[in-house]
């Protein structure tokens, strides 16, 4: 029980981070690989884990828009209308959060900056993506548990290429913001 906790309490609080936190996949791959724990269980308290801490990053990003530069949440605001004046762009929106691989934390920092972005379905879609993800991950794990690819695979997860990604991605947001979205009338 307190391995789950444990695990709980990481995810959360990875997902909170707005940058340089391990991804999820890898936490539940190490607590796979490091403690005898029910994969099942470990998958949907990652996936819940990992959702209610995104909630809490996009509605602190929601918070801190008074502080952000008021050019930058004006173009923000103008993504939004462009997203939401479509029902592909809000699908195809839908649909990267699902799909995403990469990490997903910029995208609810901006989700969260977006007023007119509802949350709730993009958490909907966060979830449902992972619990597929996290899926295949933790099984794989556990049948690599056994084998010494299972050194290999805890080795990597302290890559650089991990850091290089996080500040790609940050500054992707920063430039994201920097565009001036053109929204007709």
């Amino acid at each position: 029980m307190t391995n789950y906790l444990l695990a709980v309490l990481v995810i959360f609080g990875a997902n909170i981070m707005p940058a340089f936190a391990p991804p999820t996949w890898s936490i539940l791959v190490y607590f796979t690989l490091r403690y005898q724990i029910n994969p099942i269980g470990l998958v949907l308290l990652g996936v819940a884990s990992a959702t209610l801490g995104r909630s809490v990053l996009a509605l602190t990003f929601r918070k801190l828009r008074s502080w952000l530069p008021k050019g930058y949440v004006a173009n923000m605001e103008r993504l939004g209308t462009y997203i939401a004046r479509n029902s592909r762009r809000t699908i195809g929106l839908l649909v990267l959060f699902f799909l995403s691989p990469i990490s997903s934390a910029q995208l609810f920092e901006a989700a969260g900056i977006i007023k007119q972005i509802a949350l709730k379905p993009l958490l909907i879609a966060f979830a449902g993506g992972r619990l597929v993800s996290y899926s295949i991950y933790v099984s794989s794990a556990t049948v690599l548990k056994s084998t010494s690819l299972g050194e290999v695979i805890t080795k990597e997860l302290t890559s650089p290429k991990a850091i290089v990604l996080q500040v790609a991605l940050i500054l992707g947001l920063v430039a994201l913001g920097n565009v001036k979205w053109k929204v007709k009338g």
